[in-house]
């Protein structure tokens, strides 16, 4: 399918703007389909493209304008497709490239984009290109991967003879011993996912011919994996060894490495400059700073359109550690968001999360998942949505699906919760019981239990046995029992996405905190010469009385609550347990 083509199907969908065009996405919702757990299609208990395409109705008729579809492409699945060995092929597990073709035509028509996840700090170790450069030292893809000898003086293979003390994202070493050829490649995550050297401009060349392979097809942009990590110090120095870790952190030394803006804005100039239409991008940003932030986002330098930074999802955790979480302070969350909000309000442009693939669910984190379960997920979907950025909606989220009580470490799929037991029961000396406990809140399979689509056998996902197992809460906790109910989950988060497509104020206002110390009251302002909005949350589960000082709210009109009813804004006002009000003057 050439660029023409692609071209003419978005214009036929009404979708194609100007060269470089960055206003569209600023009133665009966008959502995350994690393809393994959306809808099976075929019964072999993994979703799949056409288990997708029978379900974009609904995707329609919840308003999004964007699906980011996590990667498809052919892989031994050993990151759960983020460990790509081919970048151009759809694995089977999946479909084919025929079914991928037929999900950007039925996207299009209906007026929605396509955007796909882009993994290219790291390939899998089945990818021909590294096939090739573990053949032999001298062969010319060597250098497209990071290799390196032994330690000085140590025989390979042996422990403490890897070439820095870096620890891997999935524990143990980030170097993984090559007998063959007698040296050490660098691998941040899973042994089979070497990282690229994007020091070899043939690495950066093979990339964007890919890329642009995959607009040209009809694609609309890309979520780009840790693409922060892509530039790394050349010298690969040792890291700090923190008390009771077995490694070293070598992230200061690839997280926004020396060479990034440079690689990002050639990758810019390499797949889009020639371009015209609406698209997308979007950085995975692991510990970037606000100020690294405006940089990669501020149009002008033609980095990325947006970032994903962690910061906010990393304020109920002890020193980063998922493992050792700790309660979340409502002041420390307005904080942290507000310091976004405020460094990306003239120049750049915010992500808004509270969840995806790798979170745990947003309503049992950040709200109630008993009591108030419906009413705290129509909060957090409100005062998230009502920032100034592009909100982001992680499958399942807008039916409130929660997380997931798992029992033994077997109930487990994900290599990184896998892995840390086994490292933590036998080299920490932590008991079975002690690692599954700090596992269960914030653990990346909450996140992938399968969509719940009905209350029938394994939630309508699959008429298989489920690749992981189906939260049993789907009996209540469903789509079929929502997408009519006017008073749903689903029906409050079409509500809001409409709010963002037809309310200036959501999409171009300033940000303003309020009460920036109250621990239970979630306040803030979005302001243009037109007007205003005053949004207030309550995260508690206990009456909370507010008052923003200013009287005038008293004639302002009400635009959307969570509550059946809710009274004018005269201040002060009471907001019941986890209670949204929402007013425009």
């Amino acid at each position: 399918m050439e660029t023409e083509a692609a071209d003419t199907a978005r214009n036929e969908a009404g979708i194609i703007g100007g060269r470089h065009d960055t206003e569209w996405f600023k009133s665009a919702v966008v959502y995350q389909v994690y393809p393994r757990s959306f809808a099976d299609s075929n019964g072999d208990g993994i979703g799949d493209l056409r288990g997708i395409i029978a379900r974009l109705d609904y995707l329609h008729t919840l308003g999004v304008d964007v699906v980011w579809l996590s990667p498809v492409y052919a892989s031994p699945q050993d990151d759960n497709g983020y460990d790509i060995s081919n970048y151009q092929d759809i694995d089977p597990i999946f479909g084919t490239l025929e079914d991928l073709d037929q999900l950007i035509r039925e996207l299009h028509q209906r007026g929605m984009k396509l955007v796909m996840d882009l993994v290219v700090n790291h390939t899998s170790d089945e990818h021909p290109w590294f096939q090739e450069s573990r053949s032999s030292k001298s062969n010319p893809k060597r250098d497209w991967y990071w290799w390196r000898p032994p330690r000085e003086g140590m025989a390979g293979g042996r422990d403490g003879a890897e070439p820095t003390n870096w620890g891997s994202a999935f524990s143990g070493p980030a170097w993984e011993y090559d007998a063959e050829t007698g040296e050490y490649y660098l691998h941040l995550f899973s042994r089979k996912q070497p990282d690229l050297n994007w020091e070899n401009p043939h690495v950066r060349e093979a990339v964007y011919a890919m890329m642009n392979w995959w607009l040209d097809r009809g694609v609309d942009g890309f979520r780009m994996d840790v693409i922060n990590f892509i530039s790394k110090d050349t010298s690969l120095p040792d890291g700090l060894v923190s008390e009771g870790m077995l490694f070293g952190d070598g992230s200061p030394h690839y997280i926004c490495g020396p060479r990034i803006h440079e690689f990002l804005q050639e990758m810019r100039r390499s797949v889009f400059a020639h371009r015209t239409g609406q698209f997308l991008t979007v950085g995975e940003m692991p510990g970037v700073t606000v100020d690294e932030a405006v940089l990669f986002t501020d149009p002008a330098r033609s980095e990325v359109d947006m970032v994903f930074q962690f910061e906010h999802v990393a304020l109920d955790q002890e020193e980063g550690n998922k493992w050792r979480p700790k309660p979340l302070r409502l002041v420390e969350l307005k904080r942290s968001l507000g310091r976004w909000q405020e460094a990306l309000g003239d120049t750049g442009w915010n992500s808004l999360y509270w969840g995806n693939h790798d979170q745990a669910r947003a309503v049992s984190r950040f709200g109630d998942d008993q009591e108030y379960r419906e009413v705290s997920a129509k909060m957090l979907a409100g005062v998230l949505h009502l920032h100034r950025g592009t909100p982001y909606v992680y499958q399942g989220e807008e039916l409130g699906m929660t997380n997931m009580a798992f029992g033994a470490i077997s109930d487990y799929r994900d290599i990184e919760v896998l892995n840390h037991h086994r490292e933590a029961t036998t080299h920490l000396g932590h008991t079975d019981a002690e690692v599954l406990a700090a596992l269960a809140p914030l653990n990346r399979d909450n996140a992938r239990t399968p969509v719940q689509w009905d209350a029938s056998r394994h939630a309508g996902f699959t008429t298989g046995a489920p690749w992981i197992v189906v939260n049993p809460n789907a009996n209540t906790i469903n789509a079929a029992a929502q997408v009519d109910d006017p008073n749903s989950v689903y029906s409050f988060y079409r509500k809001v996405i409409a709010l963002r497509h037809n309310e200036p104020l959501v999409s171009h206002g300033a940000f303003t905190m309020l009460l920036p110390d109250d621990e239970h009251i979630y306040a803030f302002q979005r302001t243009m010469p037109e007007g205003e909005l005053l949004v207030l949350g309550n995260f508690s589960g206990n009456q909370q009385t507010v008052d923003v000082r200013d009287a005038s709210w008293a004639l302002a009109e009400p635009v959307i609550g969570n509550y059946p009813d809710f009274g004018s804004g005269a201040q002060p006002l009471t907001l019941r347990p986890w209670e949204l009000q929402v007013f425009r003057r």
